[in-house]
């Protein structure tokens, strides 16, 4: 399995302002001791962190997943959640050649934790031997930070802080404790080897 994220989050989306604002710097003085790009930086190793821990795309972008075979026949579950539309289903065979799946042959269970891309009859399409499926897609919760949940988004911010009061190495364990509550409920619970 390879996930790529194929249209990453614009700088423009990423909360700049309300991140200096949490750490109490200053704006709009000519020698500010912070530049944007740094605090972008940590924003968004923040955001990734958060991601991974809660298996969520936060900001709504494109991902494309490619695959060698199915884990079943007529289900395949996305690794990103919450998946709003799935864009394309493509079958590649061992030479390269690309081959559309009509969309009439698939479907989205956009379950808010555990989406799917479903057969639309009794199986999803073959891969061909020594070939790839590629299935491009959108998550996330919106374009704007403001679409993302209240508790998600501060932990962002508490991360972002806590590795920017860290960049000289030391770091505060009392944050990671909020960090974890905060995620908590967003985390995806699995029960049993196969669930």
């Amino acid at each position: 399995m390879d996930l790529r994220e194929t249209s990453p989050v614009p700088a423009a989306a990423l909360p700049l302002a309300e991140f200096r604002a949490h750490l109490r710097l200053g704006s709009g003085f000519s020698d500010e001791v912070t530049p944007d790009a740094t605090l972008e930086q940590y924003l968004r190793a923040a955001l990734a962190s958060v991601e991974g821990r809660v298996a969520r795309a936060l900001f709504r972008r494109d991902y494309l997943l490619v695959l060698t075979r199915w884990r079943e026949d007529y289900a395949q579950r996305l690794p990103v959640a919450p998946v709003v539309a799935v864009a394309s289903v493509t079958l590649v065979n061992a030479g390269g050649v690309e081959m559309v799946v009509s969309p009439t042959r698939y479907r989205l269970d956009g379950d808010g934790t555990r989406p799917r891309l479903e057969a639309a009859g009794t199986a999803l399409p073959m891969i061909p031997t020594g070939g790839r499926v590629e299935i491009g897609f959108t998550a996330g919760f919106g374009p704007a930070w403001e679409d993302i949940p209240a508790d998600l988004r501060q932990a962002v911010l508490l991360l972002a802080a806590q590795y920017y009061e860290g960049r000289d190495g030391t770091g505060d364990s009392d944050a990671a404790f909020g960090i974890r509550s905060l995620l908590e409920r967003w985390r995806d619970l699995r029960m049993g080897g196969g669930a």
